[in-house]
């Protein structure tokens, strides 16, 4: 019996510069969203000497295992050699991807190599080759609704006259003030459409990319601040007052190494509050700044990367006003920003309807994490994030803001948050920025902490220095109602994070431990193990309150709660202490929740594999389908779900704090961005739970 054919669509367009990489992005995160094995598929590759930077960025985000080689067709010189040919290697070398997928986004050709009308005629060929529904892709770009709706005429014209049609429609790159008016326009065109705006930063270039242009050498500066994006070039030939009057955000100044003026005003300028933040400063002309000017800026330590350029300044200006950015693998930025216009403006769930993708029964770690942030997204909550002096908390919360998760406060010095977040190219104008050494909050939470440390001799002046520690202002946020959840521990510890949420927050009725949850997506399925990071010997009365605790997060997070206690032994057949105090756990979560699903002392093996559970408890409801598995103590749990998800690859979510009156999450401080994105997701949903 063969495999089913893989759910596929085609993007194409008329012509070069569409963003067709922004639609694909998106359309692979749709799919991976609700189909578990998501590949990619490039018919036709601009050239055989170098990566085609597209496919690289595509296939980072796809859930199939697949590589490189195999999602490449033929290049454009098979194609002109022998068309025909051409089209019969594509369609093999595709059904040889197809087979390990179960969705396969295809991404047509680029109009690089070369520019013929027949181009999107020979795309709809291979569409209809492969069975694949056709995305069009337009420019809207220096053109009017009209144009546009004349544009998308011609292409469904070009389509039919090779047997394609095109499913849907995207408009990007649109003049953000037209976009109604071309919407309206659209509707006349048979297919669903929707439209993007034209976002500069999707074509503005990197520092980087900028150096590459002008064959430069970074001179000075933080090399990490050279992947972020000059938003505008500007020549500096004016005296220096008149170059700061003309400074915009995210910047690049071109001046010759010798304007010891400008030089000198525009690192002061980017670093001075009230004045914008640049992306950089190339010197021009090859020349080096003065010994002592150039000792004076080397003293300043200035983050601003500085260029140095053999070009002259309308050599120099005329390659960066040439260089178009790429959404590549480093475009982080890049990245969120094409995701988020995708998930805003495009009715996601019309596009899976019309590719007719099929209901999955597994849920992946992409699925998972997607549905995550689109229940954060739906009811958007409040997460302060104390640790505003850590980058890994800025760029996360540039992209929870991006991606609408969440609303934020960060907390921290006002200047130095935005400036940095600004260095870093990262938008964090939507989030609200505290230091809990100076806000007028300070007073009203002393008070309120003394009230409820009293019985702990606590006044309301040493309250005033308690609170002005970052992790005690951001729990009385909470408390009051300010915040609806806290995230923080990416650079304290665990204690830090939890002990001004038992002193304030306080548990919840009924729970008297505070405890943890990793939600760890295996391949096929979700599981939560817990307690892996607090509570390191639990007794019976708090490996109860752990399993009850858990079964609720899991609830909440989605998964069907059966909860196995674990022990080294399984029912009746063993004895001791340690088996004996799972044992009354267990008799305890019965007594406590007697609606619950829960079997104890169980051995992982029988909790977990249908056909070991089969011999050693055949009568279970939980031994063989367990979901929630609570370890005996901390030292089991926080290695068992290391050890998984190392060596079997899952994504370990957490730790997931449970059992306070209101959410507070505690980060590793090994954590990477996409990890605080996810724990923020998460806080919000508990929060939108209480």
């Amino acid at each position: 019996m063969s495999e089913p054919a893989p759910s596929t669509v085609y993007i194409a367009s008329l012509e070069g510069d569409t963003g067709k990489s922004t639609v694909a992005l998106g359309m692979l995160h749709l799919l991976s969203a609700t189909t578990p094995r998501v590949g990619v598929f490039r018919p036709i590759t601009r050239s055989t000497d170098g990566a085609d930077y597209i496919l690289e960025l595509l296939l980072e985000h796809c859930t199939a295992d697949i590589d490189y080689e195999q999602a490449v067709g033929v290049t454009y010189d098979q194609v002109h050699a022998d068309p025909d040919a051409a089209i019969s290697e594509i369609v093999m070398r595709f059904h040889e991807v197809a087979k390990v997928c179960d969705a396969v986004v295809i991404v047509g050709s680029d109009y690089t190599d070369v520019a013929s009308p027949s181009e999107l005629r020979f795309n709809a060929r291979i569409a209809v080759n492969l069975g694949a529904p056709v995305l069009l892709v337009l420019r809207g770009a220096d053109r009017s609704p009209a144009d546009i709706v004349h544009v998308a005429e011609l292409c469904q014209n070009e389509l039919a006259a090779e047997h394609a049609r095109a499913m849907a429609i995207v408009v990007n790159r649109c003049d953000p003030a037209e976009m109604d008016q071309v919407a309206k326009a659209m509707a006349k065109i048979d297919a669903p459409s929707w439209t993007l705006p034209e976002v500069p930063l999707l074509t503005a270039p990197t520092m980087s990319e900028l150096r590459e242009a002008i064959r430069g050498e970074l001179y000075s500066g933080d090399p990490e601040l050279m992947h972020r994006e000059a938003l505008s070039v500007m020549v500096g030939g004016m005296t220096a007052e008149h170059i700061l009057e003309r400074l915009t955000d995210g910047e690049a100044v071109i001046v010759p190494g010798d304007r010891s003026d400008a030089l000198l005003a525009l690192v002061n300028a980017h670093e001075a509050e009230g004045f914008p933040s640049l992306s950089g400063i190339i010197m021009n002309g090859g020349m080096l700044p003065d010994p002592a000017i150039a000792r004076l800026i080397g003293g300043l330590k200035p983050k601003l990367p500085i260029l140095t350029t053999e070009l002259g300044t309308f050599d120099t200006a005329n390659a960066a006003a040439r260089t178009r950015g790429r959404v590549s693998l480093s475009s982080i930025r890049k990245v969120d920003t094409a995701l988020a216009l995708m998930e805003q403006r495009v009715d996601g769930r019309k596009l899976v309807e019309l590719i007719e993708v099929p209901v999955q029964s597994v849920v992946t770690p992409q699925m998972f994490e997607y549905q995550l942030v689109e229940r954060a997204r739906a009811d958007r909550r409040r997460i302060v994030l104390p640790e505003g002096d850590d980058d890994r908390i800025l760029r996360a919360a540039g992209r929870v803001l991006q991606r609408k998760i969440a609303d934020l406060t960060i907390l921290g010095d006002e200047a130095a948050v935005r400036g940095r977040a600004a260095e870093l190219g990262v938008d964090i104008d939507a989030a609200q920025v505290l230091d809990p050494r100076t806000s007028e909050l300070c007073g009203r939470f002393a008070e309120t902490y003394a009230q409820l440390r009293k019985h702990k001799g606590m006044t309301v002046e040493r309250a005033r220095e308690t609170i002005s520690d970052i992790s005690y202002f951001g729990t009385m946020m909470v408390y009051e109602g300010i915040a609806d959840g806290m995230v923080s521990g990416a650079a304290h510890t665990t204690a830090h994070t939890i002990r001004p949420a038992l002193e304030i927050i306080k548990t919840e009725p009924g729970v008297s431990t505070v405890s943890s949850v990793f939600l760890m997506c295996l391949a096929d399925r979700v599981l939560a193990y817990g307690d892996c990071a607090v509570v390191p010997d639990p007794t019976a009365e708090q490996l109860a309150d752990i399993a009850i605790s858990s079964a609720r997060t899991a609830a909440q997070f989605g998964i069907d709660p059966r909860v196995a206690m674990l022990s080294y032994s399984t029912g009746e057949s063993g004895s001791g202490a340690d088996v004996d105090k799972v044992r009354a756990a267990t008799s305890l979560v019965h007594e406590r929740a007697p609606e619950l699903l829960v079997e104890g002392p169980i051995q992982y093996d029988a909790a977990i594999e249908p056909s070991v559970a089969s011999s050693k408890l055949p009568n279970s409801q939980v031994a063989g389908r367990a979901t929630v598995f609570v370890f005996p103590d901390l030292n089991t749990g926080n290695n068992t779900y290391k050890a998984v998800q190392r060596s079997a690859g899952a994504v370990a979510i957490g730790p997931v704090l449970q059992g306070l009156r209101k959410p507070v999450n505690d980060l590793s401080r090994g954590a990477l961005v996409a990890d605080i994105v996810n724990t923020v997701a998460i806080t919000a949903i508990q929060a939108q739970a209480q």
